[in-house]
């Protein structure tokens, strides 16, 4: 089996949260504290470049962290049976406006079955009121 820090040098973000430049999740302000098959954590920085038209954070940049996070870690399970994971749908509700600062994340399995997976995301503030919560469900595909 492969270790965690080997499947996550395969993806375009390091174990620190630290992007290599490329793609999508190099402007979210993440940081992965623990990842593994059954369980996510990360601290994401909110700030002006976030923002929407009323001055409070995108609801796309919380749908965004629940993908990326919720993303990793079904990763990191599929790659047990050599399989990697593709995203099917992302249900994200929000609950209270964030406008900037950090948030914790936390991804945990709703269902890891043989050929899909459901993660819930839960986003809050440091003072552990829910600002935003996402579902996610994967489809495992070949690598």
């Amino acid at each position: 089996m492969t270790d965690v820090a080997e499947m996550l040098a395969q993806l375009p973000l390091d174990l620190d949260g630290d992007p290599h430049g490329v793609g999508f999740t190099t402007g979210l302000g993440l940081t992965l504290l623990e990842v593994g098959p059954t369980k996510a954590l990360a601290r994401a920085h909110a700030g002006p470049q976030h923002h929407q038209e009323a001055g409070i954070v995108h609801g796309g940049w919380h749908a965004s962290i629940v993908e990326t996070v919720g993303s990793i870690a079904a990763y990191i399970k599929a790659a047990e049976h050599g399989q990697s994971v593709v995203g099917v749908s992302n249900y994200t509700e929000f609950f209270r406006p964030h406008v900037e600062g950090p948030v914790d994340v936390e991804a945990l399995p709703v269902h890891q079955g043989r050929t899909q997976q459901v993660w819930e995301v839960r986003i809050a503030r440091p003072d552990g009121k829910l600002v935003a919560r996402g579902q996610l469900h994967l489809q495992h595909v070949d690598r």
